[in-house]
């Protein structure tokens, strides 16, 4: 039975080599461009993308791959106090051409519906998001956000779980800072870069002053590491399940929970999100 948008329909899939898939990333970018131009951004392509995706989605279904990472995530939810109601997804990138990009995409479809989270309850945000694509999400009854929140999305009172694979350090570091409480902070799964791997690569005075609340919470997080798959690679390496229990989190010195001045990255030269021009101009 086909669901709207034709997720669950299966395609006959073409086996391709990961070596291949910058050349034809490429190719589908191109594709997709003139495809554009000739339908004014919007219309009969959408089909394109959803058939591709599904192709995706049976590609990480019969690698096994989904089913060692479905694993991998149900320990920590298990914990929970209460499983993730709603999800936030920042940083996806253009599925519609890129491999990658659609890929991790199809890993979400598929971890919204181990966790039982209805599409319209997941909303997503990425400046690069062609017309096109923007259709294909609505299609599947996902939700976009209108504003570029840089990451400063406050959980209010439901367990959230935000999706941010390869997205730049500042934009988790901006989620912690409009969630820093214990109370809050232990409502958040982050699937995205590891936290523990962001600590091995950076100098500790970088670290500590250009994302102090990445740096703070450490001793607070739990980890997990997707599994490596020789297929994915580059699709989800250094990629992790992050969440916050509640008894780490009270066991942190006070002072930790008195300091929560925003994040303003004046001194940081590589900043690897792209600011909310309004806001910029609101700090400067």
């Amino acid at each position: 039975m086909a669901a709207p948008g034709g997720w669950r329909t299966a395609r006959a899939r073409r086996r391709r080599r990961r070596g291949r898939d910058r050349d034809r990333g490429k190719e589908e970018e191109e594709e997709e461009e003139e495809e554009e131009k000739e339908e004014g951004g919007t219309g009969t392509g959408t089909e394109a993308v959803l058939r591709r995706l599904r192709e995706a989605r049976d590609d990480l279904l019969s690698s096994g791959f989904w089913a060692a990472s479905a694993g991998a995530v149900r320990a920590p939810l298990s914990g929970l106090a209460e499983p993730p109601a709603c999800c936030v997804c920042y940083g996806l990138g253009r599925f519609a051409a890129c491999p990658a990009a659609r890929y991790q995409l199809a890993f979400l479809l598929l971890l919204l519906e181990e966790l039982r989270v209805p599409p319209a309850r997941c909303a997503l945000f990425d400046p690069a998001f062609s017309a096109r694509e923007a259709a294909a999400l609505g299609a599947l009854g996902l939700r976009l956000l209108t504003e570029n929140e840089e990451g400063k999305h406050g959980v209010g009172g439901s367990a959230t779980l935000f999706y941010m694979v390869h997205c730049g350090k500042a934009l988790y570091n901006n989620l912690l800072w409009s969630n820093w409480s214990p109370a809050a902070l232990s409502k958040l799964v982050i699937i995205g870069n590891s936290f523990r791997g962001i600590e091995e690569r950076l100098l500790s005075r970088i670290l500590e002053r250009d994302y102090s609340y990445i740096a703070k919470v450490l001793k607070g997080t739990e980890e997990v590491a997707l599994p490596s798959h020789p297929r994915y690679l580059d699709t989800f390496n250094d990629t992790s399940v992050h969440w916050f229990p509640l008894d780490k989190l009270q066991e942190l010195s006070p002072e930790v929970w008195n300091f929560v001045e925003e994040p303003m990255y004046q001194d940081c030269e590589d900043l690897e999100i792209i600011r909310n021009q309004d806001r910029a101009a609101a700090q400067s």
